[in-house]
C-alpha cells in the first residue's frame, strides 16, 4: 500500500504518518517529489486500516498495490529511477553504453579494448573476471587477477567497471573492484546472492534469467530493494525458445513491458540476445527506438581467438561504426547518447 501526502504537506505531517506506519510493525519507503510525498508501506503480513491512515492530517488518500512486486511497482514510484555511477546518470534521456569483452583474458587484450570502446564513446566498461560456464572444462575467468586488471583499465580510461558475481561470499571481493555488480542469468533465482548484493549497497545490473517471466525478472530486483538498495539495472537479454538461427529469442516488447510496470532502468543486451555479432547492430538501434535506456556489447579485438563467446563479439571498428549508427535512432526518440 502507499499513502499519498497532500500537496504541501509539512514535514511534521509526514513524519507523523511514518511514525504511525513504523507502530504499526511495517517499514517505510519515501519518495519525495516535486509537489507531494508518497509514503510507501513494506508490510508485516497483517492487515493495514486504510481509514485510520487517512483520517491524519496532510494524508490525500491510500492505494492498495496489488502486483506481488510492490517496490519495483511504478504505483509505488511513479517516476523513473535515475541515479549516477561515477558522473555518468542511468536511467536519464543519455542513453549508457556498456561494452568491452565478454572474459578478461590478459591485460594487452583488456586494455586494448578498453582504449577502442572509450573512444567510439562507451561509458561503461564490461568485462568478465568470474566466468559461469556450461562446460565445467571451458575458460572459468581470471579471478581475482581479472578483477585487478579492470581496475586497472578504469584507471587508465576513467571507465567504471561492470562485472559479475556469482556467489555471496564473492561480494565483498568483487565489490571492492566493480563500479556495477553483475548478476548473470543464471543466477537471477540466486535468492541468498540477491540478498547480498542487496546488502552490500553497490549498483547492481540484474539479468532476466534464460527461461524466466517479466514478473520474476521483477521480483528478483524486489529481494534487492528490499534491502534498500535501489540503484538497480535490468537488463532483458534474451530467453530460450525453440528458435534455432540465435542463441536466444530476444524480448524486445519487454523492454516497453517493464517500463510501464516498473520505475527501474532498463537495458539490452544484443549480444547474448542473437549470439550473432552481424545481429548486434540491428537489434540495438531496435532497442534505442523502443526505449531501452542503454545497452551491453560484447568488443574483443579478436574474436577469432575469444576464449568466451567469440561469436558474438564485435570488432572494436565495428562498435564504432554502431556508435555512429546509433545517434539518428536516440535522436529520433528524445534521447543522446
Amino acid at each position: 500500500m502507499i499513502v499519498i501526502m497532500k500537496q504541501g504537506a509539512t514535514e511534521v505531517q509526514i513524519a507523523n504518518v511514518t511514525a504511525r506506519i513504523e507502530q504499526l510493525g511495517c517499514r517505510v519507503h519515501l519518495s519525495e517529489g516535486k509537489e507531494r510525498t508518497i509514503i510507501g508501506i513494506i508490510g508485516n503480513g497483517r492487515p493495514i486500516d486504510r481509514e485510520q491512515i487517512e483520517l491524519m492530517d496532510g494524508v490525500e488518500r491510500t492505494v492498495r498495490i496489488l502486483r506481488p512486486f510492490k517496490l519495483a511497482s511504478r504505483d509505488f514510484h511513479p517516476l523513473d529511477t535515475v541515479f549516477a555511477i561515477n558522473g555518468i546518470q542511468i536511467g536519464s534521456r543519455q542513453l549508457v553504453v556498456m561494452a568491452g569483452p565478454c572474459a578478461v583474458e590478459s591485460r594487452a587484450q583488456l586494455l586494448e579494448t578498453a582504449h577502442a570502446v572509450k573512444e567510439a564513446g562507451a561509458h561503461v566498461l564490461r568485462g568478465g573476471a568470474f566466468k559461469p560456464r556450461t562446460s565445467p572444462y571451458s575458460f572459468q575467468g581470471l579471478g581475482e587477477e581479472g578483477l585487478k586488471l579492470l581496475a586497472q583499465a578504469r584507471e587508465e580510461t576513467g571507465l567504471p567497471i561492470v562485472t559479475e558475481v556469482l556467489d555471496p561470499q564473492q561480494v565483498p571481493l568483487v565489490a571492492t573492484y566493480a563500479d556495477i555488480l553483475q548478476i548473470g542469468a543464471r543466477n537471477m533465482q540466486n535468492y541468498a546472492l540477491l540478498h547480498a548484493v542487496g546488502e552490500a549497497q553497490r549498483p547492481v545490473l540484474l539479468k532476466r534469467g534464460m527461461m524466466s517471466t517479466i514478473e520474476e525478472l521483477l521480483m528478483a530486483a524486489e529481494y534487492i530493494l528490499s534491502h534498500g538498495n535501489e540503484r538497480i539495472i535490468l537488463c532483458e537479454r534474451g530467453i530460450r525458445t525453440f528458435e534455432q538461427y540465435t542463441r536466444n529469442t530476444l524480448d524486445i516488447s519487454a523492454v516497453p513491458l517493464i517500463k510501464q510496470l516498473s520505475h527501474l532502468p532498463v537495458i539490452v543486451d544484443p549480444s547474448h540476445g542473437t549470439g550473432k555479432w552481424e545481429l548486434v547492430e540491428p537489434v540495438s538501434r531496435a532497442a534505442v527506438a523502443v526505449g531501452a535506456d542503454g545497452l551491453i556489447i560484447e568488443v574483443h579485438p579478436h574474436p577469432e581467438e575469444a576464449l568466451s563467446d567469440g561469436a558474438q563479439s564485435l570488432k572494436p571498428e565495428r562498435f564504432a561504426t554502431l556508435m555512429q549508427s546509433l545517434r539518428p535512432v536516440a535522436a529520433a526518440v528524445g534521447r543522446t547518447l
